[in-house]
C-alpha cells in the first residue's frame, strides 16, 4: 500500500500517545535496512523492516510509519492485511505478548529529516546519515515514535562494501558478499526511537581511545566527515575535548559512560548544531573549519561537542516522558556544556560567550508574544518541533546556573547522580528531578521552580540614582534574584572597580545599601555584574556615558560581556539611539579582546543599520559602518582572530554599501595587497564576492570563475547565493519563485537561495512578492515537511513598512495551525520591533534638529 499525502495523523498529540504507553510496553525493535541501490539517484527509496515485541493490553494500537509504501505486516506469525494511512500502520489482532514485523520502503530525504541522502560535488560521492528529532525517526523505519516507549535497538544494514557503515552500537559482524555488505550492531541498552542514528557512506575517519584514569573503563572513539574535507579536519583537538569531557561526566555523574563506543560525525547539509545519537553523535559541517578560523569558533565548537556529551546521560539514559519536559535535557546540556568548557575543556571564557550569546538569545525569544514556560505545554509533534528555541535551552540554562548557585555546586551533582541512579534507561518528569535535588541539598525548590520554570517573561534591572547621590535598582516582571552590583570608578581614563556588593531583589525596588558619600566618584553601576541571574540589565545614563568613553578598559570580560549585552538590549527596545551605538563599537570593539564578544559587537552593529536606523538616516550610517569595520580590518594585528573577524564585517557590511566595491575587487583579483597577514581562504572570498554582487559590482562570470575555483558544496551554496543576490527585479523574481517551486532544492539550497532574496536588504527589488508570500504560507505548510515550510515561512517573511498584511493573514487564517500561527506571529513580532525604534529614531532625530 501507498501513502497518501500528508495525512494530519502525522500529527501526534500527547494524549494519544500517552494512552499508547498506557497499554503497551515494548521489549526490543529489530531493524533491517538496504541501502545497496543509495548511489543511484533515480532511485528514491530504500527497504526497511523492524520487529517489534511488546506487551499489550488490548488488540489494537497503531506503529508508526512515514515512507514510500507498506508492503507486509505479519502479527504473531501471521500475515495481516495493511491497514496504513500513510502515517499510521494499524494493528488489531494483538495477545498480551506480540511479535510484529512491518516491512516497506521508505523514502530519501533532502531536507535534513530522516535518512538524509547527500552527492559529494567533489568526487560525486553519495552519504546518508539520520536526523531524528523530535520525530523522524518514523520515516526510516516502522517505530512506537514517542519518547516514553523505549527498546533495546539492534540494527542491520546491507550496503556498498566500499562505505563505512555505523549505527548506535558497536559493529559486531559485517559479512562481505561481492560489492556488498552486511553490516550488523550490537544491541544497545534501552532508547528512545528518536535518538537511534544510523550513518553510511565513503566517510574519512579517524580513531582514538578514552581511558580512566583508574585503567577500569575505555571507550573506542572515532571521528569522521567526507573524504573531501579530510585534509581540513583536525580530529586532534576534537578528540582532546572528547577524552576531557568522558573523564569529566563520568566523574561528576558518577556514572560510567552507558553506551559503548563514542563516534562523533559531521554531516552535510544539517538542521542542527548537533544531535545526541548515542554512540553516533553528528554535527554540522560547520565544525568542519575549511579556513581561517577564530579562538570563538573553537570554543563554540568544544562546547557543542560537550553539550551533546552531557546529553549521554541527561536526556539518552533519562528521558523525558513527553515533550513537555524537553528542558530535562536541553537545559541542562547547554548549562553543562559551558560548564565544562570552563573547568575541563580548555575554555575558561565560556561563561563569558554564554552571557553574550546565548542570554541574548534567550531575551530575544522570552520578549516574544509566543513566548512560554521552560516547562512547556507540548500538545503534539509540531509544537514540540518548534520548542527546541531560546527559552528550552538558553534561559533554561540561564536558570540552572542560579540553581547551582542556590543548593550549591557540590549538592548540585549530587542530585544529578542520585536521579541517575534512581532513573537509568527510564522516563522522568520535572517532579522527579526537583525530587533528587531536594534530597541532595536538603532546600525545597517548588518556590523557585515555579517561579523560574513555570513562568514566563524577562524581569529588567534598571539602576536609579537619587538626587541626594543614593542608587536602587528597579525591577520589572518582579523576581527573587541574588545578584551582583559591580560599582567603577575612573582613573587616568580608566574604569577601575571599587566594589561588588551582594543584594537580593524581591520585589520592584531595592536600595543599593551603600553610602551616598562612597557612591560619590563611582562613574557605571553594573547590576548582575557576575551574570549569575537571567534578566535584562538596563545601565543608568551616567553609566552609558562612562562605558561610551572607556568600555574597552574595563578589566574583566564577564564584565564586559553583561555591558555590551545590555547596550544591545537598549538598541532593541529603542532606548540608545543607532548611531550613538555604532560609535561605541567603533571605538571599543577593535580593542575587544574576547573574539565571542567582538564577533557579536560586529554582528549587532550590521543589524542595527539593518533594521532599528531610521530610514532617512539608514544609507548614511551604512556608510559608515562599513568604513568603521574598514578601518578595524586595517588596524587589526596581522593574522589575529580580531582580523578575520573584521574581515567577515567588511563582507557583512558591504551587502548595503558599494563604498569599498572597487578595493574590494582589487584584493579579490590580486590587484591589490591584502591586509598583512590576512588569510583570503575561499570562505572569506565568497563573503566579499556575494557583498559585491548584492550591488552590482561582481559579474556572472566571476561568480562562475570563482566557482571553478571552490566547486566544492560550500562553494555551490556561495554561488546560488551570489547570483540569487544580483540587484535585479527580474533575478530576484526567479529566485522568490526557485524558493517556493523548486521542491528538489535541498535544505541547505532552499536557505542559499532565500540569503541571495533577501542580500542587501533591497526593499524595493522584493516588495511585489508581499501579497504572494501570504497566498503562499498556509498551502505549503501542509505540502511540504515542517523543516522546508518553517525555513521558507520565516526566511521570506516580508519586510515591509506596515504590520497590516500579516495582521490581516492572522485574522483571516485564526485555524491555521498552531505552529505556522506561532511563526507568522514571531515574525511579525520582529517587524514591530523594526517599525517601533526606526520610528523613535526619527522622533529623536526630530528633536535634535529642533532643538538646534
Amino acid at each position: 500500500m501507498r501513502a497518501s499525502d500528508h495525512d494530519r495523523s502525522a500529527v501526534l498529540t500527547r494524549d494519544e500517545t500517552s494512552a499508547r504507553a498506557e497499554r503497551i510496553t515494548l521489549h526490543t525493535a529489530s531493524v533491517a535496512l538496504d541501502l545497496r541501490e543509495a548511489r543511484d539517484l533515480t532511485r528514491a527509496s530504500f527497504a526497511t523492516t523492524t520487529t517489534l515485541t511488546f506487551d499489550a493490553e488490548g488488540d489494537r494500537t497503531w506503529v508508526d510509519f512515514i515512507g514510500e509504501s507498506v508492503d507486509e505486516v505479519v502479527v504473531n506469525g501471521e500475515s495481516h492485511r495493511v491497514d496504513w494511512d500513510g502515517a499510521r500502520v494499524r494493528l488489531s489482532g494483538l495477545r498480551a505478548s506480540n511479535v510484529v514485523t512491518i516491512a516497506g520502503r521508505g523514502l530519501y530525504s533532502r531536507s535534513g529529516e530522516g535518512m538524509h541522502r547527500f552527492v559529494d560535488p567533489v568526487d560525486g560521492a553519495v552519504y546518508l546519515y539520520t536526523q531524528y528529532e523530535p520525530a523522524d525517526c518514523r520515516r526510516v523505519y516502522p517505530c512506537f515514535e514517542q519518547p516514553d516507549l523505549k527498546a533495546r535497538w539492534s540494527v542491520r544494514v546491507t550496503a556498498p562494501a566500499d562505505w563505512v557503515v555505523l549505527g548506535n552500537g558497536a559493529q559486531i559482524s559485517r559479512d562481505e558478499r561481492g560489492d556488498d555488505a552486511v553490516v550488523s550492531f550490537a544491541e544497545t541498552p534501552p532508547l528512545s526511537s528518536y535518538v537511534t542514528a544510523v550513518a553510511a557512506g565513503p566517510y574519512h575517519r579517524v580513531t582514538g581511545e578514552w581511558a580512566a584514569d583508574d585503567g577500569r573503563a575505555r571507550v573506542d572513539l572515532g571521528v569522521l566527515c567526507r573524504a573531501s574535507l579530510a585534509e581540513h579536519l583536525d580530529a586532534d583537538e576534537i578528540l582532546d575535548v572528547t577524552r576531557r569531557g568522558l573523564s569529566f561526566f563520568t566523574a561528576a555523574f558518577a556514572q560510567p559512560y552507558p553506551w559503548g563506543k563514542y563516534d562523533q560525525i559531521f554531516v552535510p547539509e544539517y538542521n542542527l548544531g548537533a544531535m545526541e545519537n548515542p554512540g553516533l553523535v553528528t554535527f554540522t559541517e560547520a565544525y568542519v573549519f575549511r579556513g581561517a578560523s577564530t579562538l570563538a569558533q573553537h570554543e563554540a565548537r568544544a562546547n557543542t561537542i560537550l553539550h551533546e556529551m552531557a546529553h549521554m546521560w541527561f536526556g539518552d539514559l533519562t528521558t523525558m516522558t513527553w515533550w513537555n519536559d524537553l528542558w530535562l535535557k536541553e537545559s541542562f546540556a547547554d548549562f553543562m556544556g559551558a560548564h565544562a568548557a570552563v573547568e575541563a575543556g580548555g575554555f575558561p571564557d565560556a561563561w563569558v560567550t554564554f552571557a553574550s550569546r546565548r542570554k541574548g538569545w534567550a531575551y530575544e525569544q522570552d520578549q516574544l508574544p509566543t513566548t512560554h514556560p521552560i516547562v512547556a505545554e507540548i500538545p503534539d509533534l509540531e509544537a514540540a518541533k518548534l520548542n527546541f528555541d531560546g527559552i528550552t535551552y538558553a534561559k533554561g540554562a540561564s536558570v540552572l546556573k542560579q540553581l547551582v548557585a542556590f543548593v550549591g555546586e557540590d549538592a548540585f551533582f549530587r542530585g544529578a547522580q542520585r536521579y541517575f541512579a534512581e532513573h537509568a534507561y527510564g522516563n522522568t518528569t520535572l517532579p522527579d528531578l526537583l525530587a533528587a535535588l531536594e534530597a541532595a541539598s536538603g532546600r525545597e525548590l517548588g518556590v523557585w521552580s515555579h517561579a523560574w520554570l513555570q513562568t514566563t517573561g524577562v524581569s529588567e534591572l534598571r539602576v536609579e540614582r537619587s538626587a541626594t547621590g543614593e542608587a536602587a535598582v528597579v525591577q520589572t516582571d518582579p523576581r527573587p534574584h541574588r545578584v551582583s552590583v559591580g560599582l567603577y570608578g575612573e582613573h587616568r581614563g580608566r574604569l577601575v572597580h571599587r566594589d561588588r556588593v551582594e543584594i537580593d531583589i524581591v520585589g520592584e525596588r531595592t536600595a543599593l545599601p551603600v553610602a551616598a558619600a562612597a557612591l560619590d566618584g563611582i562613574l557605571l553601576i553594573i547590576p548582575n555584574v557576575d551574570d549569575r541571574t537571567y534578566a535584562k540589565v538596563r545601565l543608568d545614563a551616567r553609566s552609558v556615558d562612562a562605558v561610551e568613553r572607556s568600555l574597552a578598559t574595563l578589566d574583566d570580560p564577564l564584565a564586559r560581556s553583561v555591558v555590551w549585552a545590555a547596550l544591545w538590549n537598549a538598541v532593541r527596545d529603542g532606548e540608545l539611539a543607532v548611531a550613538r551605538y555604532l560609535g561605541i563599537v567603533g571605538r571599543h570593539a577593535p580593542t575587544e579582546t574576547n573574539t565571542a564578544l567582538l564577533a557579536d559587537a560586529i554582528a549587532h552593529g550590521r543589524f542595527a543599520v539593518a533594521h532599528y536606523a531610521a530610514d532617512a538616516a539608514r544609507e548614511e550610517l551604512a556608510a559608515q559602518w562599513l568604513e568603521t569595520a574598514w578601518a578595524a580590518l586595517w588596524d587589526a594585528a596581522p593574522g589575529s582572530d580580531a582580523q578575520l573577524a573584521w574581515a567577515r564585517g567588511v563582507g557583512a557590511a558591504a551587502t548595503a554599501c558599494a563604498a569599498r566595491a572597487s578595493e574590494l575587487r582589487h584584493l579579490l583579483s590580486g590587484e591589490a595587497d591584502a591586509p598583512r597577514g590576512l588569510s583570503l581562504d575561499a570562505d572569506l572570498r565568497w563573503l566579499w564576492l556575494i557583498a559585491l554582487s548584492s550591488t552590482g559590482d561582481a559579474t556572472v562570470a566571476e561568480v562562475d570563475a570563482e566557482l571553478a575555483a571552490d566547486p566544492t558544496a560550500v562553494g555551490r551554496l556561495a554561488h546560488r547565493t551570489a547570483l540569487a543576490a544580483r540587484p535585479d527585479a527580474d533575478v530576484r523574481a526567479q529566485a522568490w519563485s526557485a524558493a517556493w517551486n523548486d521542491a528538489a532544492l535541498s535544505n541547505d539550497e532552499l536557505d542559499a537561495t532565500i540569503a541571495g532574496v533577501r542580500a542587501g536588504g533591497r526593499r524595493d527589488l522584493v516588495a511585489a512578492f508581499d501579497d504572494d508570500y501570504f497566498s503562499r504560507i498556509r498551502p505549503v505548510w501542509s505540502q511540504r515537511s515542517i523543516e522546508i515550510a518553517r525555513r521558507l515561512v520565516r526566511g521570506l517573511f516580508p519586510a515591509s513598512e506596515s504590520l497590516d498584511a500579516a495582521d490581516a493573514w492572522l485574522d483571516a487564517n485564526a485555524d491555521a495551525p498552531a505552529a505556522l500561527r506561532r511563526i507568522v506571529l514571531e515574525q511579525r513580532d520582529g517587524l514591530a520591533r523594526d517599525l517601533r525604534v526606526r520610528a523613535a529614531q526619527s522622533r529623536a532625530a526630530a528633536h535634535l534638529q529642533a532643538g538646534a
